[in-house]
């Protein structure tokens, strides 16, 4: 299966219309499809891929360093599907699926197995003097 996981940034931004693309990032729910467009005239980075909401609201772009290859595959038809993955502190994160894969949701990772961390703390014992 062939996925990718990408940034979104730019949240902070205001669009063009004026609409909050945090406030839509917080209407955006896992799985929801969303849209990736292409800016070949944007002034600040002609790489640059503006991300929509299935709203049509834009939430950011794809981060800078992703945007050249995104543009590739948009432009040869890899790109299959893709969906919002999850709010971040930099805005948000989407999944995108490739050569005829359909996006999904990747597994929810149980980060309380993953810890040292036992739950077990000792009773303060106080020294003797």
């Amino acid at each position: 299966m062939v996925q990718l996981s990408l940034a979104v940034v730019g949240a902070d931004h205001p669009n063009k219309d004026k609409s909050n693309r945090r406030f839509e990032i917080l209407l955006c729910r896992p799985g929801e499809r969303i849209d990736l467009v292409p800016e070949p005239k944007n002034p600040a980075d002609p790489q640059a891929v503006a991300v929509f909401s299935e709203r049509g609201v834009q939430i950011g772009y794809v981060r800078a360093d992703r945007a050249p290859l995104i543009r590739t595959y948009l432009a040869r038809g890899r790109i299959t599907s893709s969906i919002f993955q999850e709010a971040a502190s930099w805005g948000a994160n989407i999944r995108v699926g490739l050569d005829g894969e359909e996006a999904v949701l990747p597994e929810q990772r149980d980060i309380s197995a993953a810890s040292d961390d036992s739950g077990f703390y000792p009773d303060y014992i106080p020294p003797d003097d």
